[in-house]
């Protein structure tokens, strides 16, 4: 018996526009990709004849050929990812330094086991209070330098006399945990997002119950992970229990 010959049916002609590196869900890890768009036609014993539109833009894995929408693209590499965790961590941790002081022995080591356990295996307490005090110095030479284009009476009603007010810093940290931690919490399951606020916690407990401005931090730290304010509460008050 011959073999059936396919008269006519549809090909498509692939064009590569960009390569890189993403996370391939089929292949479950980080692969080489190309973007990829096409155009389909009408082939009649294999010559192509009528366009039939436009294919793609197609995100193509070069390790299993699979082929993905351009939202792929959004999902973070495993070593971007790994990256982001250890920037949230470290983050969180320089703004509860921030907010609950670096007097205490207990708080500056569980700040630096924090660290080191994200994955900046070599900091130091000297290296983490250095940056603390450059990011605040920096946070009021830019305080200085805009209140000092504003007027006396809106000074004076700020009560700053020319000086930083006493919570400038911690909002620099707000913004910082809101622009670190929100393109972070959409790859992270609950637990995960969860994780990152109990680290900070644990941070704000070694020397004793929250301090208001601990908690703030902490109440951004929830919000910025997409927690809700009675999660972040209970979570909060869940770390002051002893296991």
């Amino acid at each position: 018996m011959g073999r059936k010959i396919c008269v006519m049916g549809v090909c498509t002609s692939w064009r590569t526009v960009s390569d890189g590196e993403f996370f391939c869900p089929d292949c479950g890890g980080d692969r080489n990709y190309r973007r990829r768009s096409g155009r389909r036609r009408l082939t009649v014993l294999g010559v192509p004849l009528l366009s039939r539109g436009i294919a793609g833009p197609v995100v193509e894995c070069s390790a299993c050929r699979g082929h993905f929408g351009l939202d792929t693209l959004d999902h973070p590499t495993t070593v971007r990812f790994s990256a982001m965790l250890r920037d949230a961590v470290h983050t969180i941790t320089l703004a509860l330094l921030a907010a609950g002081g670096t007097s205490s022995r207990a708080v500056r080591d569980a700040a630096v086991g924090a660290v080191r356990a994200a994955g900046f295996a070599d900091c130091s307490e000297e290296q983490l209070l250095t940056l603390l005090a450059a990011v605040t110095a920096v946070t009021a030479e830019t305080s200085e330098a805009t209140e000092a284009t504003e007027t006396a009476d809106t000074a004076e009603s700020a009560g700053s006399g020319g000086r930083p007010g006493p919570g400038l810093c911690d909002t620099a940290f707000a913004i910082e945990l809101h622009e670190c931690l929100e393109p972070l919490a959409p790859h992270l399951a609950p637990a995960g997002r969860e994780s990152l606020l109990l680290q900070g916690a644990r941070i704000a407990l070694a020397d004793g119950s929250y301090t208001p401005a601990e908690r703030e931090t902490l109440a951004t730290v929830g919000s910025a992970l997409m927690l809700r304010p009675a999660d972040t509460s209970r979570l909060l008050a869940a770390a002051r229990t002893p296991s």
